[in-house]
């Protein structure tokens, strides 16, 4: 049995035109998820989506972040779900990326996510991350305040250590939420009382 060729983001893009009746190229949020077969490769197809702010490409078989070049309006990039193992090509929208959600892949590392200067919330539960060095490039996120990463084998093994609240509040100042859970320091509790 012969295996269907990858839907190309053009024609998810010709797809999602037909069904929402917008045009890509004014849309500011554009969603091809699970596409059917499923997209395998971002190609330069993107840089037509010039107004897009929120980008979901969820739930394909993606497997390198590429072709972010043009989409100069980016501040969510949703990628959950596909086959990523390191992050890359995020230069091209390092400028406006406030959002990265990139749970559900194969990712070992975050290097690569340094660049995102805006960045203020990134999802990257249900990855292979296994140790601080992992993650520890998080540190050059100024406005970093909400990180997921339940689910990896690091969160895991601290968790059991008992220390990983408390390791995450510590390695990472600028972060206020960690796994959907508030994070309490403190510092924070004296300047209350004082």
């Amino acid at each position: 049995m012969a295996t269907a060729k990858p839907t190309t983001i053009k024609d998810a893009l010709k797809a999602w035109e037909e069904k929402t009746k917008q045009s890509p190229a004014e849309a500011t949020t554009v969603k091809l998820l699970m596409q059917q077969p499923f997209i395998t490769k971002m190609d330069s197809t993107l840089s037509t989506l010039v107004k897009v702010e929120h980008l979901a490409l969820s739930s394909n078989m993606i497997d390198k972040i590429s072709n972010l070049q043009g989409l100069s309006n980016l501040k969510i990039l949703s990628l959950g779900r596909n086959c990523l193992k390191k992050i890359e090509g995020l230069d091209a929208v390092a400028d406006t990326l406030e959002e990265l959600w990139i749970s559900y892949n194969q990712i070992e590392r975050l290097n690569g996510i340094e660049c995102c200067k805006k960045l203020r919330v990134l999802y990257a539960s249900n990855n292979k991350i296994k140790a601080w060095d992992g993650i520890t490039c998080l540190n050059a996120l100024p406005v970093l305040e909400d990180i997921l990463l339940q689910g990896n084998p690091l969160e895991e093994r601290a968790t059991a250590d008992g220390n990983y609240v408390a390791e995450v509040s510590k390695r990472f100042t600028t972060v206020k939420k960690l796994d959907g859970k508030a994070i309490f320091r403190d510092e924070e509790f004296a300047e209350e009382a004082a």
